[in-house]
């Protein structure tokens, strides 16, 4: 039986003259940081000081024995980041140029000191680059020359952190005989009967050539076996009447154990295990009156996606741990999110994340790895891309999770729209794997899962790559040059990227930033905004709804965070009301992965911005919204449950100081997984000048329990509404049994408009479970906080916000 030793421990890396301690999988900055040889570069300024790393060449060494019976032993790399020569006992052993794919050595025999060096990212890049020659990138940075995470080198997000070393586990296998070298299972659901088509391929020593194998696999109580005397076989396992794989909200995740065993008479050779899903997904990309769908089917049920993007959730991915990613998909998770887009300027993920997909119901979207530039299709980088792909699709495809390929983010929209198109004449700049190679590999080893060419995509070139009518649309004009009523403009068929930024909570730029004054224009907060005039768009997005506050940081904090929830909001209550015609969102971005202003839901210490807690109630099954239509405002009631949903709609017409101008009742039976639309009475419509008039929608008395089932319309900005000075009572209520919990009851006087509690203003870990509020005069509500320790009514009171533009 194959034999694994795990080469985690005993290593060191070069520095200089010295030799410190490196840990296994690690980088080069982390074993600096851990050695105190760097200041941490997530903190204050310190980013630029440690640009040097990067520009370096790096050596891990440690002694490797050999003590093997085995006939083989190989030499196991699951990843190497990026471009490195090994030797072993001062003779080569084999090169690496690709951090997105393993490597396998022959060291059958031999000892001594392994040594693993790394060049510089810069000069690999910079030697594919005299190779190919030029090409375009949106950051001036050489990462499309590398196969290497294209962030590592910054973007409009992220920190320019460029590492080096061994980043994924590394191990020595013995084995004889044969071993196991790839195995891809195709699962498939026919007639109620789940099909498991296994391929085997296997890899064998010169005294094994030959030899009769056998062959078994094992799922749900179904076995087949089969005799190998090549070096592939096939077994095909029914499994009748299986559970199927629904994305959360759906139905339940049933996962199955796949074995394959491969032996010989003296027993068991080598074993292989992973979990499997029954389920069937498609896109439907049917032309209709309004242009080109991009619908997901999963088991034939059409799906509006509720989904979030992902990037690496760390600058030093080898410091992503499995109970990180299920901390941060479960609260993708509770944040009624079901879909996450894995975007391609990053990695392919651990799996553990995938695992954690697969029993949580989280639909993943899977980039191939090319984002924001053009890519040379000549050798060297054409081989590694393909090899690159031919791993990762062979790695994931067991997961039940994974629901689409897709060929790259904004390539092919950027050589139409970005000016690359006449300098890229004659050159190759990508399209070639978008549309020729990547979709050939999918159709060869994952003929079950549907790919799409990029994201944005209309389909074809008969369209724009970012027609909003056909395929996918990446709204981002908002966002950079308007309102965000303006996403109200059109209904895309599928939006696959849109957001809006909002600094971090105020605890991550205090621990970010350490004794710095916080303000917008601060050296530490313009250090920590990575986008293009990104505060020049923060304080714009303010101004267009509030008069922008002067030498009031914490104003300015507050309103920032809530005007991206509000606009996140916009966006989706909007294309969720024209379901099915739009059949997703997915915003920009659910994590971080440092300290810094950005898109994200979640800061890069881990803390839930105001957006989190919008995303789980505007993706919540059931919202009510008011849209303002051509014929006028129109009430849309959501139902993306199973299950019909019956209620009674109060509308009314309120004064700003509460009072009750007009009001009806609305009953709305809405089907289920479907939208009802009804028109607002005219009676019931504020004035389109009015300052001193809004209209209230609550579904039931759902809203005045603090279940958000509230929609709101306001005629005018803030900044023009007659608002009364907010008053509101502040009381605490511990919760019996549990010392780390207290209820904040805020009774409201006034009118009380977007009430925000920030949590981390109470202590570094506290958390509360709802975001902003607004409540009429008379109205209360309980937000229950943990994690504050002692608190008191005054100091709550200093953490609660709310709009006053008086």
């Amino acid at each position: 039986m194959k034999d694994v030793t795990p080469l985690t421990g005993g290593w060191s890396l070069r520095h200089g003259e010295d030799l410190l301690e490196a840990r296994v999988p690690g980088c080069v900055h982390t074993d600096l940081l851990a050695a105190r040889a760097i200041p941490d570069p997530f903190l204050d300024r310190n980013e630029a000081d440690v640009a040097w790393v990067g520009r370096r060449a790096w050596t891990y060494v440690r002694h490797l024995g050999h003590d093997s019976v085995h006939e083989r032993t190989d030499l196991v790399f699951e990843g190497l980041d990026t471009a490195a020569c090994i030797t072993l006992g001062g003779r080569p052993v084999g090169t690496t140029r690709n951090m997105h794919r393993g490597y396998r050595f022959d060291v059958t025999g031999r000892a001594g000191e392994l040594e693993v060096r790394f060049a510089s990212a810069y000069d690999e890049a910079a030697a594919v680059r005299a190779v190919t020659g030029e090409r375009p990138n949106v950051y001036p940075e050489p990462s499309q020359y590398i196969r290497k995470m294209a962030c590592n080198f910054g973007w409009d997000w992220g920190p320019t952190l460029v590492t080096a070393g061994i980043w994924r586990p590394v191990r020595l296998e013995h084995w004889s005989t044969a071993r196991i070298a790839r195995v891809r299972p195709l699962v498939t659901v026919d007639d109620g009967t789940g099909r498991v088509e296994v391929r085997l391929e296997l890899e064998r020593t010169p005294q094994g050539r030959g030899r009769a194998l056998r062959a078994e696999a094992r799922v749900a109580g179904v076995r087949a076996e089969t005799t190998v005397t090549g070096d592939t076989a096939v077994l095909r396992l029914d499994v009748p009447g299986p559970r199927l794989w629904w994305p959360r909200g759906y139905g339940e995740q049933p996962l199955y154990d796949l074995d394959i065993t491969l032996g010989d008479e003296a027993g068991p050779l080598d074993t292989w295990h992973r979990r499997i899903g029954f389920r069937t997904v498609e896109v439907d990309r049917s032309a209709d009156e309004h242009g080109t769908g991009f619908t997901l089917v999963v088991n034939g049920v059409r799906i509006f996606a509720r989904g979030v993007n992902w990037i690496p959730d760390d600058a030093f991915p080898s410091r992503i741990t499995p109970e990180r990613y299920r901390t941060r998909l479960t609260q993708a998770a509770d944040a009624n999110i079901d879909l996450v887009r894995v975007w391609g300027g990053g990695i392919y993920e651990d799996d553990a994340f995938y695992d954690t997909c697969d029993e949580l119901g989280l639909m993943v979207w899977q980039d191939f790895l090319f984002a924001c530039s053009a890519y040379p299709e000549e050798q060297p980088l054409r081989g590694e891309i393909e090899a690159e792909a031919r791993d990762n699709v062979v790695r994931l495809m067991p997961h039940p999770s994974l629901v689409l390929w897709n060929g790259n983010n904004e390539n092919l929209w950027g050589f139409r729209d970005w000016d690359w198109e006449e300098p890229l004449a004659g050159d190759s700049w990508g399209e070639g794997y978008y549309l020729g190679l990547l979709p050939r590999i999918v159709a060869e080893l994952d003929p079950t899962r549907p790919y799409t060419a990029g994201s944005p995509w209309s389909g074809s070139w008969d369209h724009h790559p970012n027609d909003p009518a056909h395929g996918t649309h990446h709204s981002w004009e908002v966002w950079n040059r308007q309102d965000y009523a303006e996403y109200r403009a059109n209904v895309p068929r599928f939006v696959a990227e849109f957001g809006w930024q909002a600094p971090p909570a105020l605890t991550t730029l205090r621990r970010a930033l350490p004794g710095e004054e916080l303000a917008p224009d601060s050296p530490g907060m313009l250090h920590h905004q990575k986008a293009e005039d990104g505060n020049g768009k923060l304080n714009r997005g303010v101004a267009r709804h509030f008069p922008l506050p002067e030498g009031d940081f914490d104003r300015w904090h507050y309103l920032t965070q809530l005007v991206q929830a509000r606009a996140v909001a916009a966006g989706i209550e909007h294309w969720r009301a024209h379901w099915p015609v739009c059949a997703g969102t997915i915003v920009w971005q659910l994590n971080d992965c440092w300290p810094v202003s950005s898109w994200a839901a979640i800061d890069g210490d881990g803390r839930l911005k105001p957006l989190y807690h919008e995303l789980r109630r505007v993706y919540a099954d059931r919202l009510l919204t008011l849209q303002p239509d051509p014929g006028g405002l129109v009430l849309a009631a959501v139902n993306q449950s199973d299950g019909p949903w019956r209620t009674t709609v109060t509308l009314r017409r309120v004064e700003a100081d509460g009072i009750v101008v007009a009001e009806t009742l609305l009953d709305l039976t809405v089907d289920p997984r479907s939208v009802a639309r009804t028109a607002v009475p005219a009676a019931l419509v504020p004035d389109e000048r009015s300052t001193k008039e809004f209209l209230v929608a609550d579904a039931g008395d759902e809203a005045a329990s603090g279940e958000g089932l509230r929609a709101l319309h306001f005629p005018v900005p803030d900044k023009d509404f007659a608002y009364p000075r907010p008053r509101y009572d502040v009381t605490l209520e511990p919760v019996p049994g549990q010392g780390d919990r207290v209820d904040v009851v805020v009774s409201a006087r006034t009118l009380v408009r977007d009430l925000l509690l920030q949590p981390d203003r109470l202590g570094p870990a506290a958390v509360c479970d709802r975001g902003r509020q607004t409540l009429l005069p008379g109205e209360r509500t309980r937000i229950r906080v943990q994690g504050c320790g002692p608190v008191t009514a005054d100091a709550v009171r200093a953490a609660l916000f709310c709009v006053d533009v008086v």
